[in-house]
């Protein structure tokens, strides 16, 4: 079970997507498997405006992410979940 950083709901770990943070570079994993911090997200839409509200990744990363990043990282979510649906 993990937690989802926009909706806080824990679910089972093949229901969400990793993203990783490794040595300041924030990827999306969806292996699961990719070096470094990683913070778990739902692909709904919602889950997505939530953490981006939060600023979860900036707090779980302890880094600061430029806008650019960012959209870059809600990009390829949008494009996960569409690959999925």
């Amino acid at each position: 079970m993990r937690r989802c950083v926009g909706c806080m709901e824990s679910k089972p770990k093949n229901q969400l997507i990793r993203i990783a943070c490794y040595e300041n570079e924030i990827t999306v994993d969806p292996t699961g498997k990719a070096k470094g911090r990683g913070v778990y997200l739902c692909l709904n839409p919602k889950c997505m405006e939530l953490s981006k509200k939060k600023r979860a990744f900036q707090r779980n990363f302890g880094i600061e992410i430029s806008p650019e990043e960012l959209e870059r990282i809600y990009q390829e979510l949008t494009e996960h979940e569409q690959e999925n649906s």
